[in-house]
């Protein structure tokens, strides 16, 4: 595991990385499900007793921007905000074990349902069901403003990676720290145009079954198998459970869950316009902008979608305090590895 040097700790920050070590040596860890690093060396864990719980409390609602969205909620309402930011084909469910473990270090942890999943809907039937990357993005600023958070650190892994990003980059002031799974995801669609060597596009299969009409039928029917075959080919050595993956697969219901499934990727891949509103973002998007705040990134040794390089790939685009982990994990860092991702979080806090 790669880490910065010579960060400055600071008395107004609830637990920086001192705090942190003084944390993971002052209670142990139990049982053979430690995460590893790259090294293969056990991950210090979070000083509390790992979570085991496999559901949230209820989910709330709340207006905020195009949307009602869908999110759960844990820690002490003045803590400070962690908002935690699920994939595709994924929901809230990959944050199940991480929120206690960030709740219990009190974090105030917010765990929204992105657009079309769950149980966030479009407040207006004539709201196009657009899913280009800024309209994840102002929907979780949208949901900031509505629950009166001015910062928070975000993490993310796949869309919500992407979305933590973006919000990092374009508005760092509503970003107090990053954690992104598989390091600088923002878009260029038409960079995106260029094809990569076949092993890396045949991974995307799926990318290019949906930009055709066969593909749309495909997800609509196949929803559920679609779903777990990706997630077994993106997460290898993952030995989840049915009830686990049924859990998740719950959110996949939604009645904008096709709609905005296809037009994700079929806009990144230059086939779905975007909307004129989003525009102007987009064009500075597209500039790949860097990010300041501080950052840990991670990558899972076993993701099909990790580049080489253990980070040097992406390495550039964060110039504020960094630090870099691979896990021994697949694509879902989170659920997979949830102690070490939480760890991650109260880590980046210090920095």
């Amino acid at each position: 595991m790669e880490t910065s040097e010579g960060i400055t700790h600071s008395r107004r920050h609830f637990l920086g990385a001192a705090a942190a070590a003084a944390v993971a040596a002052q209670f142990g860890m139990t049982g053979d499900t430690q995460e590893r690093s790259e090294t293969g060396r056990p991950v210090a864990p979070l000083g509390i007793k790992p979570g085991t719980g496999t559901s949230f409390g209820p989910v709330k609602q709340i207006d905020a921007g195009d949307l009602n969205v869908g999110y759960v909620e844990a820690g002490p309402v003045n803590g400070r905000p962690v908002i935690l930011l699920h994939g595709w084909p994924y929901d809230i469910h990959s944050y199940v074990a991480v929120t206690p473990l960030l709740a219990a270090q009190g974090y105030r942890v917010v765990v929204p349902y992105l657009r079309g999943h769950g149980t966030t809907r479009f407040l207006s039937s004539k709201t196009p069901r657009n899913a280009q990357q800024s309209a994840f993005a102002l929907d979780i600023i949208a949901l900031m403003d509505a629950l009166k958070i001015e910062r928070a650190i975000l993490a993310g892994y796949d869309w919500g990676a992407r979305t933590a990003d973006i919000i990092a980059a374009l508005w760092p002031e509503r970003c107090k720290a990053l954690i992104s799974v598989t390091g600088y995801l923002i878009v260029n669609v038409e960079a995106n145009k260029t094809p990569t060597p076949p092993k890396s596009e045949w991974a995307w299969w799926y990318q290019y079954y949906f930009a055709t009409e066969r593909g749309v039928l495909g997800l609509k029917k196949y929803r559920h198998d679609l779903a777990e075959l990706v997630w077994r080919f993106n997460s290898p050595t993952w030995k989840f459970d049915r009830a686990t993956f049924d859990r998740t697969a719950a959110a996949f219901g939604n009645p904008d869950y096709v709609s905005i499934v296809i037009d994700n990727y079929r806009w990144r891949l230059g086939l779905a316009k975007g909307e004129p509103k989003y525009a102007a973002i987009e064009k500075r998007l597209a500039a790949a902008p860097v990010i300041k705040v501080p950052t840990i990134t991670i990558d899972g040794a076993y993701d099909p979608f990790t580049p080489p390089g253990h980070g040097s790939a992406y390495r550039k685009k964060f110039t504020g305090k960094y630090a870099h982990q691979t896990l021994k994990v697949g694509h879902n860092v989170p659920q997979e590895a949830p102690r070490a991702f939480a760890k991650a979080v109260v880590t980046v806090d210090g920095f």
